[in-house]
């Protein structure tokens, strides 16, 4: 912490960018005190508890988007888990409170999560923290220690749980400043997918109930006691930054050309079909990614279920090209069914095309629906987590035979173009001799390789960075070889999202970004700001 005259500034890990200034308020919360009944009274109490606390969830799920609503499930299904129940009840009938047996049990189960030490992981040890408190609220009773927030407020706290930062009126509030947390936690995915001002890492705030603050979610920065010269400098940059959004709102229905007339090309990712819900596809040139790991959340999907999603993707794109990635499970996606258990480092194990090549029945079935949406409009399928060309010959070959199957039975379909995801550093060092249809550069996990660094380690923020010279090398040697094979090639990943990031990628030759919907004003904001011309003049 830096002290400059009265004013106490903080350095975290910027989530979502953005500028506040508002009061602290800090969430308290404290529960009855419950009397302990006899064994079988305190079995009753959980089962009730627990029984509360599913429908709270149940209720909270039905009114979210299909992102929030993913991140509640696993607290869902853990509730209906016998292997975490039963060590509880076993507790119970040894004399022990239900308070206390469902608390210690639930502790032991966090501290492996957390000795786990990976970005899966880490964000269901904060799912169980929060499942904990769920259900021993529902087991004493909960007690507001305040009114709730005022207006503006910005709130400050050791750690958010995601269902306590979904039960929170973020229209009503200024942002977030969080001790603790990383920026691919999942109330971090929560709070860039509403848009809420948020800093986390911040350590031991010292911040009074009350007390005057401001947030920067660019930076990374919270002042606590601002100066006047300092709340009159976020005063500016808040105004400032309204007026940037109506900037980039009315430029994102236009095409992007940077200022030397450079054409470029920006589509946009999906999660899942419901976020294209009220978006214009005018704004873009396609959708460079389609995520489909949301059909796979509850287990493997059959043909016609996943050909549904695909045709409302392709539908909604009106003839723009559609990037269909297949299953990138494993690492941070675990798929009841379909990943391995028990690895012990799943990001360097068997995880995208590899899991596929594994599970090819699997396969066959996706690459059958993607065909059959290629029927309607001009659909790519690229492999994800690829380290050598024979793995692309293989997916192709795969598709040969979904391609062949379909013609047998006489249903409709098209072949997709097939490329890669150049998210390896040994696909980005020989992208010259792969036979790719086109190039798709993963700069999160990308920079993850490359430099050694699990993204989600506050501790190795300046490490894991996107400027890093072998990372820009290796994109740059990407785009050269697309120029040379005369293939497209595209970024997505947050790379591509961040517009002080363009002008940079602009110079090594890249010409399409793949972005998240709420980007695509910024960034084309940004390639017309830029001059646009390539290092070297290339």
């Amino acid at each position: 912490m830096v002290e400059t005259l009265n004013e106490r500034i903080l350095t975290g890990v910027p989530v979502s960018g953005g500028s506040a200034l508002g009061v602290c308020y800090r969430p308290v919360e404290k529960r009855f005190t419950r009397e302990k009944g006899s064994p079988a009274q305190e079995a009753d109490a959980l089962r009730n508890a627990v029984s509360r606390a599913g429908k709270e969830l149940e209720e909270l799920v039905a009114g979210l988007d299909q992102l929030a609503a993913e991140i509640l499930e696993f607290q869902q299904v853990l509730l209906e888990d016998d292997d975490l129940l039963e060590p509880v009840f076993s507790r119970i009938e040894n004399g022990e409170s239900a308070d206390a047996a469902w608390a210690v049990v639930l502790a032991g189960e966090i501290a492996e999560y957390r000795a786990a030490d990976d970005e899966y992981m880490a964000a269901r040890a904060a799912d169980l923290g929060d499942l904990r408190e769920r259900v021993l609220r529902a087991l004493s009773g909960p007690q507001r220690a305040d009114d709730g927030p005022p207006d503006g407020a910005i709130v400050v706290a050791g750690d958010l749980t995601p269902s306590a930062f979904l039960e929170m009126d973020w229209t009503r509030l200024a942002g977030a400043a969080l001790g603790a947390g990383s920026a691919t936690s999942h109330v971090s995915i929560l709070a860039r997918a509403r848009g809420v001002t948020m800093v986390v890492g911040l350590g031991d705030i010292d911040a009074p109930d009350g007390e005057a603050v401001a947030l920067d979610g660019r930076t990374g920065t919270m002042i606590v006691a601002p100066s006047h010269e300092t709340r009159a400098r976020f005063q500016e940059q808040i105004s400032q930054e309204a007026g940037l959004k109506a900037e980039e709102a009315e430029i994102a229905g236009k095409p992007a050309v940077t200022r030397a007339g450079r054409k470029i090309r920006v589509l946009v990712n999906v999660d899942d079909p419901s976020i294209l819900d009220g978006l214009d596809p005018e704004i873009c040139d396609g959708i460079g990614l389609t995520r489909t790991e949301f059909l796979f959340s509850k287990g493997p999907p059959d043909e016609e279920t996943q050909l549904q999603a695909y045709e409302t993707i392709v539908r909604w794109a009106k003839g723009r090209p559609v990037t269909i990635r297949t299953l990138d499970a494993g690492g941070d996606k675990p798929v009841p069914g379909v990943t391995l258990d028990g690895e012990q480092n799943p990001f360097l194990g068997v995880r995208g095309l590899r899991l596929s090549l594994l599970d090819r029945p699997l396969f066959r079935v996706q690459l059958r629906a993607i065909a059959r949406a290629a029927r309607l409009g001009p659909v790519k399928m690229m492999v994800p987590m690829v380290t050598a060309p024979f793995e692309l010959d293989e997916a192709r070959a795969e598709l040969d035979l979904a391609l062949a199957e379909l013609t047998g039975e006489g249903l409709a379909h098209a072949r997709p173009e097939c490329g890669i995801m150049i998210e390896t550093p040994a696909a980005a060092l020989t992208a010259e001799d792969w036979d790719a249809d086109f190039y798709s550069i993963g700069s999160n996990d990308l920079i993850q390789y490359v430099t050694a660094c699990a993204r989600d380690n506050p501790n190795l923020a300046k490490l894991a960075d996107a400027r890093n010279p072998a990372v820009l090398e290796l994109i740059a040697r990407t785009v050269a070889a697309g120029k040379a094979r005369g293939v497209e090639v595209s970024l997505c990943g947050d790379m591509a999202s961040s517009p002080e990031l363009v002008p940079l990628l602009l110079s090594l030759g890249l010409e399409s970004f793949s972005v998240a919907p709420a980007q695509v004003g910024p960034v084309k904001l940004a390639i017309g700001s830029a001059e646009g011309d390539v290092a070297n003049g290339d």
